[in-house]
């Protein structure tokens, strides 16, 4: 009854904000009706349903389509076990000691499957596509982008002019760049660096270039965290008896990392968003699927339906990649020595 009451307050004194804010309620409420009344109504998702496998691992061969589906699950298991299970709360501490270690060893698993070896047969990487590649391009770049960028961020901030001066002309240089003048340069000059008999595939050349690029900024978001250090944490560090080493790697750098984690983690949704331009290289990663799939004449005006699938794939890695991120930060101590 008192809200009631303060609403007419509001709209007798407010006519016009109260006519305004009526009036975007009124149209959210419609563009959500007509966007769930197409979903369930109008909308024709055989062309999606019918090529799950395509979206999944491309044109992989049919009877090793296992593996990268394998792979995906895996991924898929992880993720739910880290963001379910409570790693510091009695008998589960031990899982803050395993799971990192896991998500280490799903790399060169993912590699291993997608590319044979151990007994697999080997397959090409022109065949790898979907949502198996888009998420191998998106890890090993980020795990090669990660300790470069550390290495940027520290070598910005050394007190040696020479270092510091490389260090700040690579990142002004990549970051005045556009990635997608970056991935050309990956795809067509870097092979006329290397000898005659030396070839690197497609999809190394793609990691390598996402790499170089992320690697600058993810170096700035660092030295961010580097410079939200108070100095008295190495001056306490120094009293202890550390050398300048071991302060910045035992407690500089991992408070650092800490801070920067909502930044890394933006650079790590940019990454992943940013595979889709290897569709214009010649990767048929899930909007390469897209494309290949919409220029069938049988699919002809189902456009909307592929780009809506392909917006709430997107929507569901780059969510869970947040709730990481949000695990990870929120899993240790800050710098007052409390849980975040």
């Amino acid at each position: 009854m008192r809200a009631c009451k303060a609403l007419i307050r509001h709209c007798r004194f407010y006519p016009i904000d109260s006519v305004l804010s009526l009036g975007v309620i009124a149209l959210i409420i419609w563009v959500l009706w007509a966007s769930i009344s197409w979903i369930v109504q109008a909308a024709d998702w055989s062309v999606v349903s019918s090529h799950l496998p395509l979206f999944a691992s491309g044109s992989y061969p049919l009877d090793q389509r296992w593996r990268p589906l394998l792979w995906i699950s895996l991924l898929a298991a992880l993720t739910l076990i880290t963001l379910i299970v409570p790693i510091k709360r009695g008998s589960n501490r031990w899982m803050g000691m395993v799971l990192p270690w896991c998500w280490v060893f799903m790399i060169p698993l993912g590699l291993v499957l997608m590319a044979g070896g151990l007994g697999l047969t080997p397959v090409p990487s022109r065949a790898w596509g979907g949502i198996s590649l888009t998420l191998l391009l998106t890890v090993c770049s980020a795990v090669l982008a990660l300790p470069f960028g550390i290495l940027l961020a520290l070598g910005r901030t050394s007190d040696l002019p020479v270092l510091r001066h490389s260090s700040r002309l690579y990142i002004d240089v990549m970051r005045a760049v556009p990635l997608i003048a970056v991935l050309f340069f990956g795809k067509l000059l870097i092979p006329l660096f290397l000898p005659m008999q030396l070839e690197i595939n497609q999809v190394l050349r793609a990691v390598v270039a996402f790499a170089l690029f992320a690697a600058a900024y993810v170096a700035e978001d660092v030295r961010g965290g580097l410079q939200a250090i108070p100095e008295t944490q190495r001056e306490a560090a120094a009293v202890l008896g550390l050398s300048p080493l071991q302060s910045l790697q035992l407690v500089v750098l991992p408070q650092a990392l800490r801070i920067a984690i909502p930044a890394l983690t933006n650079q790590a949704i940019g990454l992943l968003q940013n595979t889709s331009l290897m569709a214009l290289l010649g990767l048929v990663e899930l909007l390469g699927i897209a494309q290949n799939l919409l220029a069938n004449p049988a699919f002809i005006g189902r456009h909307l339906e592929v780009y809506v699938w392909l917006g709430a794939l997107y929507w569901l890695f780059c969510t869970a990649m947040a709730l990481l991120a949000r695990k990870i930060e929120h899993s240790g101590p800050t710098l007052n020595g409390r849980s975040a």
